[in-house]
């Protein structure tokens, strides 16, 4: 497996932000409905610890995947892609992109305004606010999180409904490109395979060796006189 894409499949570092990013939303989302559900008491502060920790890991590993973006090749869309899907997924490409960077800020950008206690990665250091506090942007700060976080949601899923449509409607290997290990390629034209040997080739007395020949059992006399 090549660390970079190449015109066919993604490389396996390509992989690795997209899988890990995955995940770690996948996680956060459980998380983060399951914690604003519990009593307004001290025990629920790891889990908002928790939360803020992982949403800085997913901003590292955005901007980390735009970088690698930089230097990695994209594989070719399948042929038989039409120029306004191909369009169209690039604009959901972009705007995944957006939300990865939004949400998190946005997330960062709430704890700020509220100022309730510092903001400890995993309990090893603080990270420094991006606002001062500020109470009459504290509901403005939350609902962007939140309605961020949905339209995250919403476009990771279109996104994933399209790759499984390519996949097992198109087949033309668009999903299995992505998948872990050494992945797919994208589908062409079958190549038209046969072990016989051409007719033109065969010597004249060479009819014992044919394989259609072969096939062919010896006809019975008797099969074909009815009257014998």
């Amino acid at each position: 497996m090549s660390l970079k894409s190449d015109a066919q499949r993604w490389g396996s570092l390509a992989k690795f932000f997209h899988w890990t990013i995955v995940l770690l939303i996948i996680v956060q989302g459980v998380l983060g409905l399951y914690m604003v559900e519990l009593p307004k008491k001290p025990s629920i502060i790891p889990y908002y610890n928790l939360h803020k920790s992982v949403g800085m890991i997913v901003l590292a590993l955005a901007v980390l995947r735009l970088a690698w973006r930089a230097f990695d090749p994209r594989p070719a869309e399948p042929a038989s892609t039409p120029h306004w899907q191909a369009l169209g997924a690039r604009a959901g490409h972009a705007l995944l992109y957006g939300l990865l960077f939004a949400v998190p800020l946005s997330g960062w950008w709430f704890d700020s305004v509220t100022a309730l206690r510092p903001m400890a990665f995993f309990g090893l250091f603080e990270i420094p606010h991006i606002a001062a506090p500020n109470p009459e942007l504290k509901q403005l700060a939350h609902a962007a999180h939140e309605w961020g976080f949905w339209l995250l949601v919403l476009v990771a899923c279109g996104h994933a409904a399209m790759a499984f449509v390519h996949q097992f409607v198109n087949r033309d290997g668009t999903l299995a490109r992505m998948l872990p290990g050494r992945g797919g390629e994208l589908a062409t034209a079958p190549a038209v395979a046969t072990s016989l040997k051409p007719a033109s080739t065969l010597p004249e007395n060479d009819h014992a060796e044919s394989p259609s020949a072969a096939a062919i059992p010896a006809a019975d006399p008797a099969a074909r006189d009815p009257g014998a």
